[in-house]
């Protein structure tokens, strides 16, 4: 029983740091990666679809991103979708293909991007606690219906907080990563 509270506490954990892992990677530095456009979807057939299913989005040159839409109906679409979703970014089309220029990060928004990593870290470590603690009230559960000792309930909680010192250490060391990047000129 104490396991599998163990074994959930870490895979709840694990996707925690996975959802600051995509958040952090919509927060763009200077240089131009796909994964930027992650959240853009597009009307298509009347469905809202991921923009990486209905183009194909390739790297350039370090600043610059290239849209090939499967269909050619779509240019217009991608380009409103794109300028709707308040990256910055503007798209520019050259017949088939659009071109989105990343634009050189100023110190301000360097500032205001990592304010974003920040609140996006700190949400990932609250996460973390809350699983925490939600593991932690479930051993104290447990130890109230006399299905664990103390001694059991309290090396779990040893375990457990272990575990959310990793976690909480990776949240730290991806903030660092993306302060680093941000501020790289």
């Amino acid at each position: 029983m104490i396991d599998e509270l163990k074994q959930d506490a870490a895979e709840r954990m694990a996707k925690s740091i996975e959802a600051l892992g995509r958040a952090m990677n919509k927060i763009r530095t200077g240089r131009a990666h796909p994964s930027i456009l992650e959240a853009i979807t597009v009307s298509y057939y009347g469905s809202e679809t991921p923009l990486s299913q209905v183009a194909n989005i390739s790297v350039v040159d370090a600043r610059t991103l290239a849209i090939s839409p499967w269909e050619k109906n779509l240019v217009e679409d991608i380009e409103k979708a794109i300028l709707k979703s308040g990256l910055g970014l503007n798209p520019a089309s050259a017949g088939e293909v659009i071109r989105i220029p990343m634009p050189p990060l100023t110190e301000e928004t360097r500032k205001g991007f990592i304010r974003m990593a920040r609140q996006e870290a700190e949400n990932s470590r609250v996460s973390v606690r809350n699983i925490r603690r939600d593991v932690l009230s479930d051993f104290k559960e447990l130890l109230k219906e006399k299905e664990i000792t103390e001694d059991e309930e309290r090396s779990a909680q040893e375990d457990v907080q272990k575990l959310t010192d990793r976690y909480i250490r990776e949240v730290d060391e991806a903030l660092a990563e993306k302060e680093k990047d941000l501020m790289e000129i």
